[in-house]
Formats: structure tokens, C-alpha cells, sequence
């Protein structure tokens, strides 16, 4: 059996693993808020709040970079649309959270698509370059919109509803808001690379003149992955712009984009959960160290280093050593 072949038919063992360490996280973020209020310590909800919603871009992200090889260094500017989407809205009296979510999910995908048909004519560095280049057209395009605050951003009058309920107002609302949307976008992602199109777009990523030869396009299956990711990562940007109630374009700056690679890659590459995990540990590493040192970026950057070392598989491969995760097959 071919690479090629191999990799569009059914793997469940690793699939129902990587459910299972899923179903876990997710069991860990429910009873997160009922222990802030324990400890007396609402920062907990908050942060947590900031790392699903990350969580839910890094995961995103993980669909076309894990299973689709393409590494998008231009991804944090979906994060800005769905951000700006809420700002947009609300400024013009529309509120509620799924419409929010539709229009940068809309915004999203033409971006996308328009990105994806260029960068997708190439490969390798080029291909990041393109997407970088995108995402600072982007970054830059909201600079200059002086309505919406410009370089200095906009602050929102309030958090937005959900079917005209205000779940949002309180910081556990948003929290469990934000959770209930991250398992749906996993399960949605879960099920789109058990797929015959999942199947299809890792055997692409092993060897792209085998399918093509078997009678596959990998443009179209790679530009799909493409928009499908980028309309799941403005449903982040709508969420962090509800959380901080401001927005700004420093949500697509290009920094922000290295961020979400280093989530994926610190949890583990081509994992779905994993980039969920590797958000956890990157945002509370930042509140960790940075409480600790105002040099906590060094710090942090030694942990990757000591990280891909020793564990080139990030989190789930750290996993995976010591017994406690199965190994892939």
C-alpha cells in the first residue's frame, strides 16, 4: 500500500485517542470557574477565558499546519476580523454573537480564499512569505481605518448577546459561552479529519503527486482546509474582542500569528487537542514567568528550545514517552 493510499483510509485508534485526551481538556476547563470561586480568584475565569479562546485559533491553525502541511504565518489576521467584525457590528446596533460570528466567518473566508489561491501556487518559504504578507496587507489595512480608532483601536460599549440573552455580561457566561463553542468547533474539526476530505488532505501532505496521480486536486482539498481554518479562527477574535472589550489591529499583527505556531507546535503538530494543550501551557507560562521576571521571554524561549530538544513532539509526545498517551501508529 502506498503513502498516498494509506492515508485516506480509516485510522481510528489514534482518532478515539485523540478524543479522549479531548473530552479530558475539556473536563478540566468545566470545572476551572467553580474553582475560581472556591479560591476567591476571578483571574482564573478570565484567563481561562483568553485560552480557549486561543485554544480554539490554535486548533484551527493545527488543520491546515498538521494535516495539511501548510505553515500560514499570516493566520493572526482572522483573529482581527473576527474582532473587528464585533466592533463593526455593534457600532452600526447589531449585537448578538451569532450574527457577529457569521460576518467574520463571511469576512474570513473571502480573505481566505483570495490568500490561499495565491500562496497555494507555491510551496515552502514562499508560501509562508505570501501569507505573511497577506496578513500584514490586513494588519496595516486597519491601521489606516481612522473610523474604528486606527493604530490606537476602538473600545466596545458592552459584550454582546446570545439570541438576545446576555450571557456575556457576567465573566462565568462568557467563560462557559467560549467553552461550549470550542467543543463544538473541535467536534466539527474531529469529524472533518476522520473524513474521506480529512483522509484525502493527509495523504496530500504525504506525498501530493501520488493523489494527484490517483485523481485527487490538491489545490482544491488544500484551498478548502484553508478557508474552513480561517473562518474557525475569527470565531476567536470574536471572543477576545468580547473579553477585553477592545479591539485593535495588534490582534493581526504578525507576532500574534508566531504565537499560535508555537501553540501548535508546543502541543503537538497534527493532534487537535494537542494545540489546545499547547495553548494552556503558553498562556499560563506567560502569566507565570512574567510575574516572575520582566524577562520571562527568555525564559520562555529556553522551555522551547529544552522542548524541541527532547520532545520534538511537543506535549503529546512528552506524553507519549512517559506511558500516559498512546502512540500513534
Amino acid at each position: 500500500m502506498t503513502d498516498a493510499t494509506a492515508a485516506i483510509t480509516p485510522v481510528r485508534r489514534p482518532l478515539a485517542g485523540r478524543l479522549k485526551a479531548a473530552l479530558v481538556l475539556f473536563a478540566v476547563f468545566a470545572l476551572m470557574p467553580p474553582l475560581a470561586s472556591a479560591l476567591n480568584d476571578p483571574f482564573y475565569v478570565l484567563i481561562g477565558t483568553r485560552i480557549l479562546a486561543y485554544a480554539i485559533a490554535a486548533m484551527a491553525l493545527d488543520l491546515i499546519l498538521g494535516y495539511g502541511a501548510m505553515v500560514s504565518f499570516g493566520h493572526a489576521a482572522y483573529l482581527g476580523f473576527g474582532a473587528y467584525a464585533v466592533a463593526i457590528l455593534s457600532r452600526h446596533g447589531v449585537n448578538d454573537l451569532m450574527l457577529q460570528i457569521l460576518f467574520a466567518a463571511g469576512i474570513s473566508a473571502v480573505f481566505a480564499f483570495i490568500t490561499g489561491a495565491i500562496s497555494l501556487r507555491t510551496k515552502g518559504v514562499y508560501f509562508i512569505m505570501i501569507t505573511l504578507a497577506f496578513g500584514q496587507m490586513a494588519f496595516f489595512f486597519f491601521i489606516s481605518l481612522s473610523a474604528y480608532g486606527g493604530d490606537d483601536g476602538v473600545g466596545l460599549a458592552q459584550r454582546s448577546t446570545v439570541f438576545g440573552m446576555d450571557l456575556l455580561k457576567s465573566d462565568f457566561g462568557q467563560y462557559y459561552v467560549t467553552l461550549a463553542l470550542l467543543i463544538a468547533l473541535f467536534f466539527f474539526c474531529h469529524r472533518v479529519v476522520g473524513s474521506r476530505f480529512g483522509r484525502v488532505l493527509s495523504g496530500i501532505r504525504e506525498n501530493s503527486t501520488r493523489m494527484e496521480a490517483i485523481g485527487y486536486s490538491p489545490f482544491r482539498y488544500q484551498l478548502t482546509a484553508f478557508i474552513i481554518s480561517g473562518c474557525i479562527t475569527s470565531v476567536a477574535g470574536v471572543i477576545l474582542a468580547n473579553q477585553a472589550q477592545f479591539v485593535s489591529p495588534a490582534f493581526m499583527s504578525w507576532h500574534r500569528s508566531g504565537e499560535l505556531i508555537v501553540m501548535v507546535v508546543l502541543g503537538g503538530v497534527g493532534t487537535l487537542a494537542g494545540p489546545i494543550a499547547g495553548a494552556v501551557a503558553a498562556l499560563m507560562l506567560e502569566e507565570w514567568l512574567g510575574a516572575l521576571s520582566k524577562h520571562w521571554k527568555l525564559f520562555f524561549g529556553i522551555f522551547l528550545v529544552l522542548m524541541v530538544l527532547f520532545s520534538p513532539r511537543g506535549i503529546t509526545g512528552l506524553l507519549q514517552q512517559l506511558g500516559i498517551a498512546r502512540k500513534q501508529e
